[in-house]
């Protein structure tokens, strides 16, 4: 990962009309952001509303003034594009689906199937839980950072990280967790 005084000086660059460094911006900083949405939203919307975070930056570079880093600022712009399609998506079910309905097997196997519990327990998450749990525990942000990113105080996010903590060992411990619509009898 580039270190953010770099992604800051590209923007900073980018922003004065620089195309090679809002290329090299663009670049350093996609996958993150894609990532910080899939987590928000879903994985299959994250490559979409990623297109939209970009377009949002691009626009507003000319007024970013590193007063943060460029990373900070770009994940605020991604989470505001997550709250506005969650806005407009107002039918949308309350949990993540899995790509193509499937459901996780009863006995978890392999690398693959618990990460698949991993990510519908993180997804079950209240959506600021989930938003703080994934950009200080996923993403790596400093609790500032995603203060940040978040638009609340530093203690605000210790709270929240913590009780998504709590709520995901209480969730792990749970027999039924990863398992959605289980009606079977054993």
């Amino acid at each position: 990962m580039v270190d953010d005084a770099e992604v800051t000086a590209w923007a900073l660059a980018a922003g004065r009309g620089d195309r090679r460094a809002a290329a090299r911006f663009v670049a350093a900083t996609q996958d993150q952001v894609r990532r910080f949405l899939a987590a928000l939203i879903s994985e299959g919307e994250a490559e979409d509303l990623a297109q939209e975070t970009f377009l949002r930056a691009v626009r507003s570079l000319p007024s970013f003034a590193g007063r943060s880093s460029a990373r900070t600022w770009l994940l605020s712009i991604a989470r505001r594009v997550a709250v506005d399609h969650v806005r407009t998506a107002t039918s949308r079910p309350p949990t993540v689906p899995l790509p193509g309905g499937c459901e996780v097997a009863d006995t978890v196997r392999g690398e693959f199937d618990r990460q698949v519990v991993v990510q519908r327990l993180i997804a079950g998450l209240p959506a600021e839980r989930r938003e703080a749990f994934v950009a200080t525990q996923v993403l790596g942000l400093s609790y500032v950072e995603a203060a940040e990113v978040c638009g609340c105080p530093v203690g605000t996010i210790r709270s929240r990280v913590a009780r998504a903590r709590e709520d995901l060992v209480a969730a792990m411990s749970d027999p039924r967790a990863g398992r959605k619509g289980d009606s079977t009898a054993g």
